[in-house]
């Protein structure tokens, strides 16, 4: 592929540079798992590293000010029984964290502001419906406490987190690849075994739209971009590297296919809505290329390519609230190693004025959901709310939430440090919080039982007072016989000598 063609645009210079070494994080032992996983999350509070671990799955998560070398003994997330697949953040609230594991579990644990002081083995809320390994886990970007999770049981359930329950289930014809939500949460989008990309309805399960994707043989990736177009990346029959650019309703047809390069690492994309950059990226590769998607053929624009001499074993990208925009950062990397390093990268435009570029920084992605959960279920859709950086990002302080009738876990969940030292008091609390009708009605069920005993034992006291009585009846009227009266002899008569006569 040729990049020779020089073209206009404001991140024509966006340039790439590794912060210092004590800026970043080392002695991480990062999982050896061979799953397409970027095993590596990150939001502005905290970074989640999924962790290699003896008997079981856990991942490491780290406030961001905690930079250096990381003691083997810091606290992690070991609550999954097998190797840990897939980590997200909640774009809602930055102290939650979804994990998926090979156990075919999917839990959701809470974080303190500070970090971790002591392991962590009791999740907020525990999603129990799939069969085998959960492989794929993705949070809706504008439904409050929507999340979708794929395994290799070929199906694809949406939850509500906040009551535990299943909102949604399909049932995929092969084994799911790469799933993503639209920019208004109304249709995903999955890439197949089978080499076939498919758009779902995901109130109905119905497949709008379907097509074959790449026609090698290797995974395929595909995200959904802001103007409702899809980008996906692949490999060709030669097993070169590919992507492609793609309308919903015309998926075997796409607006470019370009080949990069003959390599075998899959080419994981990284998108930034607010400016329309793309980046590229692979396990073991040790480049990063960045695209900007715009309205003009050939719509997919090469900038440049990052160069590194170390190979990459994952990558999570910072939501732009995240960034530093006086330094005019406009996007940030998080490169894990093989060796146990992880080095952040930084990309910024290179501006002389120290003022507030609108033009690199238009309104991003808040962390306040535009709808409730309910909402989205009753069939609402809503793009998510957005947020100015000019006088720097704030959290919200408080999210309101619409009252249903089961209890929503996560809205009870502390939000400011204040709360901090209730936190791991109430995670242990609500943890069985999505069984309590099930306790209920089994306790139901324990009272009747005792109920209908006491009546049986009244019954049967009853039962053996009357055969009691019923015995003492007859032995009452047998009347024993009276023995015979001996009338008494008369007394001997005694003569004036004292003798007795004969």
């Amino acid at each position: 592929m040729s990049f020779r063609i020089v073209r206009q645009s404001k991140f024509r210079h966006v340039f790439g540079q590794p912060l210092k070494r004590e800026q970043c994080y080392d002695n991480i032992r990062i999982t050896k798992n061979s799953w397409d996983s970027n095993f590596c999350a990150v939001n502005p509070k905290f970074l989640a590293i999924i962790t290699e671990i003896a008997g079981g799955g856990a991942f490491l998560v780290l406030p961001l000010f905690k930079t250096g070398r990381i003691d083997v003994s810091y606290p992690q997330v070991a609550g999954h029984k097998g190797p840990v697949m897939d980590i997200a953040w909640c774009p809602h609230n930055d102290n939650v964290i979804a994990s998926a594991s090979d156990d075919s579990f999917v839990r959701v644990w809470h974080i303190p502001d500070g970090g971790l002081v002591r392991p962590l083995v009791d999740p907020v809320v525990e999603l129990i419906g799939h069969q085998k390994r959960v492989g794929l886990i993705q949070w809706h970007m504008s439904a409050n406490n929507v999340l979708l999770s794929a395994g290799a049981d070929c199906k694809i359930f949406i939850w509500n987190v906040g009551t535990g329950e299943v909102l949604s289930q399909i049932n995929h014809p092969d084994i799911i690849y790469d799933c993503c939500w639209s920019w208004d949460g109304s249709r995903f989008v999955t890439t197949c075994k089978d080499r076939k990309i498919r758009v779902y309805d995901p109130h109905t399960g119905e497949v709008e739209h379907e097509a074959m994707g790449h026609e090698g043989t290797k995974p395929q990736r595909a995200i959904y971009l802001r103007n409702g177009l899809i980008f996906t990346t692949g490999f060709s029959r030669m097993s070169e590297r590919q992507y492609a650019l793609r309308s919903e309703v015309a998926l075997s047809e796409p607006f470019t296919l370009e080949v990069l390069d003959i390599s075998n690492g899959l080419l994981i994309p990284f998108y930034d809505p607010d400016v329309n950059l793309l980046y590229l990226c692979a396990k073991g590769d040790s480049n990063i290329r960045y695209f900007e998607i715009t309205d003009e053929p050939p719509f997919v624009h090469y900038i440049n390519t990052y160069q590194s001499t170390v190979p990459q074993r994952g990558m999570g990208m910072m939501p732009k609230r995240g960034c530093d925009i006086k330094h005019c950062e406009i996007s940030r990397f998080y490169r894990l190693h093989t060796s146990g390093f992880c080095e952040v990268l930084s990309f910024t435009v290179p501006r002389k004025s120290d003022q507030f570029q609108d033009d690199l920084y238009p309104n991003t992605v808040s962390d306040v959901p535009a709808i409730s959960a309910e909402e989205w279920v009753d069939g609402k859709e809503a793009e998510p709310i957005l947020v100015s950086l000019k006088e720097g990002f704030v959290p919200s302080r408080k999210q309101e939430f619409k009252v249903t009738k089961k209890s929503n876990i996560l809205d009870k969940m502390p939000k400011q440090s204040t709360q901090v030292a209730s936190a791991a008091s109430l995670s242990h609390g609500v943890v069985k919080a999505n069984l309590a009708l099930l306790q209920d009605k089994k306790m139901d069920e324990l009272l009747d039982e005792i109920k209908k005993m006491k009546g049986t034992l009244i019954k049967h006291e009853r039962r053996i007072r009357e055969l009691e009585r019923k015995i003492e009846a007859p032995l009452a009227s047998v009347e024993p016989s009276p023995s015979p009266v001996v009338p008494p002899s008369p007394p001997p008569h005694i003569s004036g000598n004292g003798v007795i006569p004969e």
